[in-house]
């Protein structure tokens, strides 16, 4: 059994067409989806689908079920315990031990959909937050509960950006990031922050703003066809809605979602850089700690040009649409899914793949000899999926995100100026934006 960290199996080859032919289609796609949404899309169209239609009631009160809360809280904080107690006492290797798989495949890459497809359920899920909230509860009923502090508006997401920042740079730039000595480190580290924290500002005001996890999974469940909402008389409601629907919302999304975002772009986009032959041959000789160092300034400078690019795209679109302030915050739905369909282009074969030894992880998680559920024997199918297979959807989700990414820009622009004119010469640098995370990804991806 292996750990791989990288994001596909196999390499491209035997295409029916030449790459650079790939390329090239897909910054044609986008030019002429740009083409037709100026022609047939008139006016903004996703703030009306921003609320939804709610739930039925037995779905809303399966919902909002108290008991079901509690049961996934504590659910979530057991794996919690047990990914803890396995990386730190569990066996050393990754082969063996079940805590790099879990936190690396199932954790952070099988999420993904669950949260696209269903809706943000990571708040119930959130072994941090459930055990804050129940030291505030048991607080409460002492009657011991402190009055939290007032969070610092101006740090906004900021937190959170540092935070999976350091995520990644343990994912990607540290020399050995399945340890799980390692490992046990970093969650125990985490858990400290977010606990201390959450007893500082409250855990309402705490996690959507520091925790990495709250605001990278909240973002992408904007994509889902399943949200909550609030009502007139301040409850939530569980809703169906137009998928994509609750990005018109992220209108005003506060200080350090730009950086947010970047962080999760600029880190997938270092991860293919990453494996290329020009930077493992820098590596070449290098030590563990220079090799981590050297590893950490490729993934800054990815952070800094994704969000360079954006900056100088949104900073070109107010010139030519003559636009009274600065629109760095009022496109910024528009990249997220940009980083999603980055992560499944990357990561959707290592999911499939690597998710397949959680079932004989499952029966020995310490790697003991145990052999709990009698599934200690059983073997993945590594190869589920032709090398080529994987570039088609690569290139078809990257390709389909940054088309939706347009879409999504461009009924912005109508919404905020009014005027078809002024909108579309603000979409002209976002058009370019794309066709070079279009054409950059793919590129990466062809090399890696």
């Amino acid at each position: 059994m292996t750990f791989p960290l990288g994001h596909g199996v196999g390499s491209v080859r035997d295409l029916p067409v030449p790459q650079w032919l790939f390329l090239y289609g897909a910054a044609v796609v986008l030019i002429a989806s740009f083409l037709a949404l100026a022609v047939l899309w008139r006016r903004p169209l996703l703030a009306r689908h921003e609320r939804g239609r709610a739930l039925p009631q037995w779905l809303q009160r399966l919902v909002f079920s108290r008991v079901l809360r509690i049961a996934l809280g504590l659910a979530g904080f057991a794996l919690l315990v047990l990914v803890m107690a396995t990386a730190l006492v569990g066996d050393r290797s990754s082969v063996t031990n079940i805590s790099p798989t879990f936190v690396y495949v199932v954790f952070w890459l099988g999420l993904v959909p669950v949260v696209v497809l269903l809706g943000n359920v990571w708040p119930v899920l959130n072994p941090w937050k459930a055990a804050a909230d129940a030291v505030e509860w048991l607080l409460d009923r002492a009657g011991a509960r402190s009055e939290p502090f007032d969070y610092p508006e101006r740090l906004g997401r900021w937190p959170a950006a540092v935070l999976l920042l350091l995520f990644a740079a343990l994912e990607l730039a540290y020399f050995d990031p399945a340890d799980p000595r390692a490992l046990a480190i970093a969650v125990f580290l985490y858990s400290g922050v977010m606990w201390l924290g959450a007893l500082l500002f409250g855990s309402e005001r705490w996690f959507p703003n520091a925790d990495a996890f709250t605001v990278y999974f909240g973002l992408l469940a904007r994509l889902a066809p399943f949200g909550l909402r609030e009502s007139e008389d301040g409850s939530r409601v569980a809703v169906a809605r137009v998928p994509t629907g609750a990005l018109a919302g992220l209108r005003e999304p506060g200080p350090g979602t730009v950086a947010f975002i970047a962080v999760m772009l600029g880190s997938v986009g270092f991860d293919g850089f990453s494996r290329i032959s020009w930077w493992q041959n820098r590596l070449v000789g290098l030590g563990e700690l220079a090799g981590t160092l050297f590893n950490l300034g490729g993934l800054v400078a990815a952070v800094v040009l994704v969000a360079a690019a954006y900056l100088t795209a949104v900073r070109a679109a107010r010139r030519l649409a003559g636009a009274d302030r600065s629109l760095a915050s009022a496109f910024i739905a528009s990249l997220v899914p940009i980083a999603l369909v980055y992560a499944v282009s990357h990561y959707f074969s290592l999911l499939v793949i690597q998710g397949q030894f959680l079932i004989p992880l499952a029966s020995d998680p310490f790697g003991w000899g145990w052999d709990l559920f009698g599934t200690l024997d059983y073997r993945p199918n590594l190869a589920p999926f032709s090398p080529n297979a994987i570039w088609y959807v690569q290139v078809a989700t990257l390709v389909g995100g940054h088309v939706l990414g347009l879409a999504l820009a461009h009924d912005r622009a109508l919404e905020l100026f009014g005027d078809t004119r002024p909108a579309l010469k603000s979409q002209i640098p976002l058009l370019v934006l794309m066709v070079l995370y279009t054409v950059g990804g793919l590129w990466l991806l062809s090399q890696g």
